[in-house]
């Protein structure tokens, strides 16, 4: 008898199957633009130097490596919530928001997940058309109802009144996930006059908003993109919020993030709260510490913190300068204008409007690696390449 006779397998996950075929790639002139990692300008997805102080610290003065419980080390929540929701917030002042620390945001979404399904049963959940990959299969695996609404029209550009008029549509009670900013895949985000108008629908429509916040300090700022975050927090009574420290921190592979919740009173918070740690327990008992203690660290020293907010815009700035430098090197081909949002996207990806027959282009005839829906990962261009870069886009818009 096999007990895995039935077994089949299944596809890999398309963007990790694109690192391989560019690894496996002999090309010298090959670049990477699929995997959603901040790279250097040396192509190096590099450790913060406030990150490397603070291990430091924790290395000689650690003193255990006991659990650290259900909700995550105490330090480390607390001052990711005054990251987000603001040092002065009235609602941590008020005891109405707390944390549960994640393996990461992708640990925080499965636990927004899960929390709906047992505990709002048969809420839907609403995803952008386009979202992150990960998004719909990781909430339909918690037995949710996952649909959509519009984002981007077939012109390649935001589309607000589609998305407005979808949402006026979504049944009442149903949750909407929401790209605090940077979105991802399209690097699109909403403008404050937008978010205002989601907010009033979200009101109107009774729904229950979750907020991914994943690169907050990729966008414009650390507080510039929590803007529409701590408006939602303010003015709704029940907010969920997942937050990731992997971009930010560059922590990829310490799995680190939380799950934030605003509730409508201390008593409601508690019992939330005891659900998140009932289900955290099934999921994966208690959250790794490493990286949650490196962020609490630098979050709780002035001068870690000055240096990791500084070493952040080096990175954002890089990232917008790597925009404007390859549509000003597509000006010689004429495409200047077809490409202009890309310096208008915001965080790590640019949704091109290159066609899938383009990217395979790209992909067979130079060795260029981009996602087939178009998405493009901003980081992993070179300012030495850009020229390259354009040259090859033009070739193949032909």
């Amino acid at each position: 008898m096999s007990h895995f006779a039935a077994v089949v397998g299944v596809p890999g996950d398309p963007i990790l199957g694109l690192l391989d075929a560019y690894r496996a790639d002999p090309n010298p002139a090959k670049l990477d633009l699929g995997v959603g990692v901040y790279k250097d300008a040396s192509g190096l997805t590099p450790i913060p130097r406030a990150v490397k102080l603070a291990e430091r610290r924790l290395v000689d003065g650690e003193t255990t490596k006991t659990y650290i419980g259900g909700h995550g080390a105490p330090e480390f929540g607390e001052r990711l919530q005054q990251l987000v929701l603001g040092a002065d917030s009235t609602l941590l002042r008020d005891g109405l928001a707390g944390a549960t620390q994640t393996p990461g945001g992708t640990g925080a979404l499965r636990l927004a997940g899960e929390f709906i399904a047992r505990n709002l049963p048969g809420r839907g959940i609403w995803l952008s058309d386009p979202t992150w990959p990960i998004h719909e299969p990781l909430f339909a695996a918690c037995g949710l109802r996952v649909e959509h609404y519009p984002y981007v029209g077939a012109d390649n550009r935001l589309d607000v009144d589609a998305m407005l008029d979808a949402l006026q549509r979504v049944p009442a009670g149903d949750v909407v996930l929401l790209h605090a900013c940077c979105h991802n895949p399209t690097g699109f985000d909403l403008a404050p006059r937008d978010w205002k108008r989601v907010l009033e629908v979200v009101k109107a429509r009774e729904l229950l908003p979750l907020l991914d916040f994943a690169y907050q300090g990729f966008g414009d700022g650390l507080v510039e993109d929590a803007w529409a975050v701590r408006l939602f927090a303010a003015e709704l009574p029940e907010l969920l919020i997942t937050s990731s420290c992997s971009k930010n921190f560059g922590l990829y592979r310490e799995r680190t993030g939380a799950l934030l919740l605003r509730a409508e009173s201390s008593a409601k918070l508690a019992d939330v709260r005891s659900q998140l740690a009932l289900l955290a327990r099934g999921l994966w008992s208690t959250p790794p510490s490493h990286g949650a203690a490196v962020v609490a660290e630098i979050l709780g020293d002035a001068e870690l913190r000055a240096l990791w907010s500084a070493e952040l815009d080096d990175m954002r700035r890089r990232v917008a300068n790597l925009r404007s430098g390859l549509v000003e090197a597509l000006r010689p081909h004429g495409l200047t204008e077809r490409f202009a949002h890309v310096a208008q996207q915001r965080g790590m990806f640019s949704y091109t409007g290159l066609t899938a027959a383009q990217v395979a282009r790209l992909r067979d005839e130079f060795s260029v690696y981009l996602v087939g829906s178009g998405r493009a990962s901003v980081a992993g261009m070179s300012e030495e390449r850009l020229d390259y870069l354009a040259g090859a886009i033009a070739r193949v818009c032909e």
